[in-house]
């Protein structure tokens, strides 16, 4: 009997090193993707979408995000790396950003872009999926569960694409509905039109 008792005890401590290791992980991976002990830098510049922020930290560009209002940009990147520091970036971060730009223009372009792609490990497989997607393509959010091996899992795909800090260059808006129509885009459906149209698929979308 002390041995049976023993051996659950065992088990029990078992389960809870792994829940505090999954903690510990979670929390290490929620420090990173806020930003702490980070110093961001960013730049700004017009494009066909309205505006475009361009943020890079040491390891590559950490987000792309758009807007109308130029002034407003910085303040999105802030709540996604709520704990690190921004700053405007100099002259160096101007060839980054027109390379940003270059891009949105010609999306067929070989344009090699350094970046830091940070989220969760189910997140990371979803945004490698997406960049699978080539201008002219897009794939459901049932396709894209699919293609990582989790079809269940259509929900938290689209959760994924909602969280993805690198518009554009992960293409979340790639991703349609099931019937082709466009769903929700966190820059605006308008700027997902615009997007789709860009690479071709105007006669394609179902709106």
């Amino acid at each position: 009997m002390s041995r049976g008792i023993g051996g659950l005890k065992m088990a029990r401590d078992q389960m809870i090193a792994s829940d505090e290791s999954r903690l510990d992980a979670r929390s290490a991976i929620d420090r990173k993707e806020k930003g702490a002990n980070l110093v961001i830098e960013y730049a700004t510049a017009p494009c066909f979408l309205g505006w475009v922020i361009v943020a890079v930290n040491d390891k590559g560009i950490c987000a792309i995000e758009f807007g109308d209002d130029p002034s407003s940009l910085p303040a999105q990147v802030q709540q996604r790396f709520s704990k690190a520091q921004l700053e405007a970036g100099g002259p160096e971060l101007s060839t980054i950003i027109d390379s940003v730009v270059s891009l949105i223009d010609a999306p067929d372009s070989d344009t090699q872009l350094p970046l830091d792609i940070q989220g969760t490990a189910f997140q990371q497989r979803v945004w490698n999926a997406l960049r699978t997607i080539r201008p002219g393509q897009t794939a459901s959010y049932t396709q894209v569960a699919c293609k990582i091996g989790s079809p269940e899992s259509v929900r938290a795909v689209a959760q994924a694409c909602a969280a993805n800090k690198l518009g554009f260059v992960v293409p979340c808006h790639r991703v349609v509905r099931s019937d082709g129509s466009l769903s929700g885009y966190r820059w605006g459906v308008e700027r997902k039109r615009r997007l789709l149209e860009r690479e071709g698929l105007a006669s394609k979308l179902n709106v």
